[in-house]
């Protein structure tokens, strides 16, 4: 099992003291942030892509690449690769250097984003949403297959005798995780080429991701890549941790109030209760965490989003500290003793084998 932690790369103000970090000092935090994941021994550090204020992270690899040179063991990853928005042939080049950049710590999360002005900036339309997915991850995935290619669609130019540059490393192409957090399109996509499914549940009942997670199992034994069970499946998750679990939810209730993407919505009470938010003691977040195995299955990755909303550095550090010394040894014991024989393991590129957990 990987644990690890994204950033979507929210530059939102502190509710509490009114202070906004700069473009500047976000970036510089989120790497702050990653290096924090590797020493406190979590396997997995993922940044969002955005293109459109309040957030920073515009070019995931640079970024990914700039943190693999200051790590020797943490897999980088991206919470979003938009899939819909970007050329297919850009992807393949950009992961495929990163790969060899980070000895092959990389994987990588392909979804349509979540901003719809986003489309007719970089020429395309929301409403072929889906096609351009599909159509899109058929190119990438054959060219990191493939070392000539010739191929034709319908939203991008033809190639003729096409070679993407560099070659995966040692012929392996980054594994590929499919995110959505409402299309059984895209669970359909995932179990097609045997894929990752990565449900980041993180604002909608459990019943949902159930249904969408139970589809992508049953269509990759459909498509013959093994048992329902050995589907590889990521889930997303968010806590906020104190010693005392209502320090916790006074401390963090302003956060929440104020957040840019959920606030103004149901309560702080009601969010916990209907999504894996866990705001509470790291026992709470443990208990909370272990019950996602009895609504899905054994599954390989779990992610937690600890940076957002605003919240100071030095706060995310002291959570970080609390993940991984008190929460993530428990959880990996715990779920070691309660996985079901012949789960798949975790996807970790070969060259990066010797580093994984």
């Amino acid at each position: 099992m990987q644990f690890g932690i994204f950033s979507v790369g929210d530059v939102t103000p502190d509710p509490t003291t009114g202070t906004t970090p700069t473009e500047h000092e976000r970036i510089k935090a989120m790497v702050t942030i990653a290096l924090k994941a590797e020493e406190v021994g979590l396997d997995v550090f993922a940044t969002g892509e955005h293109h459109n204020p309040p957030f920073v992270p515009s070019s995931p690899t640079t970024m990914l690449g700039y943190i693999a040179a200051r790590t020797q063991r943490l897999i980088l990853s991206t919470a979003t690769t938009l899939i819909t928005t970007s050329d297919p042939v850009k992807i393949a080049e950009d992961f495929s250097m990163l790969q060899h950049l980070a000895d092959g710590r990389v994987d990588l999360m392909l979804g349509r984003g979540n901003t719809a002005p986003v489309y007719p900036w970089f020429g395309q339309d929301i409403r072929q949403g889906i096609p351009l997915t599909v159509e899109h991850y058929g190119l990438l995935h054959a060219l990191w297959r493939n070392e000539v290619v010739d191929w034709e669609g319908k939203f991008r130019t033809p190639l003729r005798q096409f070679t993407a540059t560099p070659r995966p490393l040692d012929g392996v192409p980054p594994f590929v995780w499919h995110g959505s957090i409402r299309s059984p399109e895209i669970a359909e996509l995932a179990a097609y080429y045997g894929d990752g499914f990565f449900a980041n549940h993180i604002f909608w009942p459990k019943e949902h991701f159930m249904r969408l997670i139970g589809l992508y199992r049953e269509r990759f034994a459909h498509y013959g890549h093994g048992t329902g069970e050995q589907a590889i499946v990521g889930l997303g998750g968010q806590v906020f941790m104190r010693r005392n679990s209502q320090d916790a939810v006074r401390e963090f209730r302003p956060y929440f109030d104020h957040a840019p993407v959920y606030g103004g919505g149901p309560s702080l009470e009601d969010f916990t209760e209907q999504t894996p938010l866990t705001v509470g003691s790291p026992q709470q977040v443990i208990d909370k965490t272990l019950t996602f195995r009895e609504h899905f299955g054994d599954y390989q990755r779990q992610l937690f989003l600890m940076d957002h909303a605003g919240l100071p550095l030095k706060t995310v550090l002291e959570q970080l500290d609390m993940l991984g010394e008190e929460v993530i040894p428990v959880l990996r014991k715990e779920f070691g003793a309660r996985r079901a024989p012949g789960v798949a393991d975790p996807p970790v590129h070969p060259a990066a084998a010797g580093t994984a957990r």
